[in-house]
């Protein structure tokens, strides 16, 4: 090959390349809510997952901050664990037979028994804690940012980080997170939706609109935002809510686009 074939090789790989990275933007999906599920409004809601029959949550606010095991159907709460005054608990994770929770500017995360929420262990880290989920291999967590920091679970230190965006545009404010049907779903702060992210390279596959999930009237104020996603792997069942939200809301995603 000559000079100028490699020239219009690597030209054409470089133009392929920005085709690829500017795909979008993404679609967005509807959605329709298939089940109801009471919520305390009490809880400020920063970690929310599905395991075994129970929901999990880790609530925020520095006084108010615990995580609790509670019963979908009738939403008791059957076990709870506080934070001491001083944390601002964020999201939380399970992990074998563990809990993980973690905080937003205290640098810690707690490792709880999930049969008893005994405290195991305290990790470190750097920068601020938002959500956390987690693949088969690693856990996943968000700062706020545009990054989604994946780490390893015995030490907590990361592993690789992916920056979050449609198209050319980086996603920030990414909170609480989810895996779900080999996708990371992110929670946006301050948005009434969700952005659906490959785990591979960060691109937003797909957003879903949660637009009037809730009515205004039934939030608490301007910090009752959506915030929590969870599912139920073995019945394929999605389920979100928010900060101070009364309702766990099922439901379905309209996969065809707006």
């Amino acid at each position: 090959m000559g000079v100028v074939g490699l020239f219009l090789v690597l030209v054409c790989a470089a133009i392929a390349a920005v085709a690829a990275f500017q795909v979008g933007p993404a679609p967005v999906l509807g959605y329709r809510v298939v089940g109801r599920y009471p919520h305390l409004k009490s809880s400020y809601t920063e970690g929310f997952f599905y395991l075994d029959g129970l929901f999990y949550e880790g609530t925020g606010r520095e006084g108010q901050s615990a995580v609790l095991a509670i019963q979908p159907e009738t939403g008791k709460v059957v076990r709870r664990v506080l934070l001491a005054d001083e944390y601002f608990g964020e999201g939380i994770v399970d992990w074998g037979p563990e809990i993980y929770e973690w905080t937003w500017t205290s640098k810690i995360c707690f490792v709880y028994d999930r049969a008893s929420f005994r405290l195991l262990r305290k990790l470190t880290y750097d920068g601020e804690g938002w959500g956390m989920t987690r693949t088969a291999t690693q856990i996943v967590t968000s700062d706020g940012s545009s990054n989604l920091t994946f780490r390893d679970p015995a030490t907590f230190a990361k592993v690789r980080v992916i920056t979050v965006h449609d198209g050319l545009a980086v996603v920030e404010k990414l909170n609480e997170l989810e895996f779900i049907h080999g996708e990371i779903w992110a929670n946006v702060w301050h948005a009434d939706r969700i952005a659906r992210i490959s785990p591979e390279d960060g691109r937003v596959v797909a957003w879903i609109d949660l637009t009037g999930l809730l009515p205004e009237s039934q939030k608490v104020d301007g910090e009752s935002v959506l915030n929590g996603i969870a599912y139920d792997a073995a019945k394929d069942r999605i389920f979100v809510t928010g900060k101070q939200w009364p309702t766990v809301f099922q439901i379905k995603v309209n996969e065809k686009a707006k």
